[in-house]
């Protein structure tokens, strides 16, 4: 008992001590003293003290030659805090200052970096998926054989995944929703709406692995559009369906939703063999 509060006590003084330390080095002028021990704290990984620094000494050694690493460890430091919005915007102030810099396509790099984590989950607005791979791409562009490169790829990557998993909600949601017509307020309906974004999905993305998850939508949509048009659409549209069933049986001749595809051609050929007859 005596030895744990023995540690505790050199613990609080230590503590202490180095509190007085920064102190007194963040009210110092001399600003080379502040400089290395901004760089110290930084290799030490304590970001909150070297961000408290930076902010200060990246004004003060602008236009000397440490105003470069200045700015890339604030950058970095902001980045190890997880203030990945802060950090993003002081990457990008680098390569924007230093377009040629020492650390130009590692601060390139993470802005898309610093982008990537803050991305949000698919069901949220997904403007900073966006401008996350539009950051990577930009770094891919500036440096084709940067030693990131790998990464860059696989990070946009999972980030069009996101996109693609945010279509596939959104479409899922509008067949969920099916004859209601509450949120309708500009004509149309929930399953043109789920049509429409399945459709686009797979024009935009159709190497997905959703590809099969959208093409079940747009067949099951496109027959319950059939189903609830009015008399002078159902041919037009059981006929859609049906050729859309066909194509589905085609390219997923395997699918867990073939016998429903089956099924909605034998219900279409009661509206599209009745009329050619």
């Amino acid at each position: 008992m005596r030895n744990s509060i023995l540690v505790a006590v050199f613990g609080v003084i230590l503590l202490s001590s180095c509190a007085q330390e920064f102190n007194r080095v963040y009210k110092s002028s001399d600003y080379k003293y502040k400089y290395e021990y901004a760089k110290e704290c930084f290799a030490k990984g304590k970001y909150t003290n070297a961000v408290t620094l930076l902010q200060e000494l990246v004004t003060i050694q602008k236009g000397t030659e440490n105003a470069q690493e200045c700015l890339y460890m604030l950058a970095m430091s902001e980045y190890g805090l997880k203030d990945y919005e802060s950090a993003a915007e002081t990457f990008r102030k680098y390569v924007q200052s230093y377009p040629r810099g020492y650390y130009a396509d590692m601060a390139s790099f993470y802005t898309g970096q610093s982008l990537y984590m803050g991305t949000p989950e698919p069901r949220l607005d997904q403007t900073p998926t966006v401008a996350a791979i539009s950051a990577f791409q930009e770094y891919l562009d500036l440096y084709p054989d940067g030693k990131l490169r790998g990464t860059a790829e696989q990070r946009m990557f999972e980030l069009q995944d996101k996109l693609v998993r945010k279509e596939f909600l959104s479409a899922k949601l509008y067949y969920n929703l099916g004859s209601y017509f509450g949120n309708c307020t500009s004509g149309g309906n929930n399953y043109e709406a789920c049509i429409i974004t399945a459709q686009n999905a797979l024009n935009d993305y159709p190497y997905s692995s959703l590809r099969e998850d959208f093409a079940i939508l747009l067949m099951k949509s496109k027959f319950e559009l059939a189903q609830m048009s009015v008399d002078s659409k159902k041919l037009e549209r059981y006929q859609d369906a049906e050729e859309e069933c066909h194509g589905f049986i085609n390219e997923y001749p395997d699918s867990k939703e073939r016998s429903t595809a089956e099924k909605y051609i034998e219900k279409c050929k009661v509206y599209t063999k009745t009329d050619s007859e």
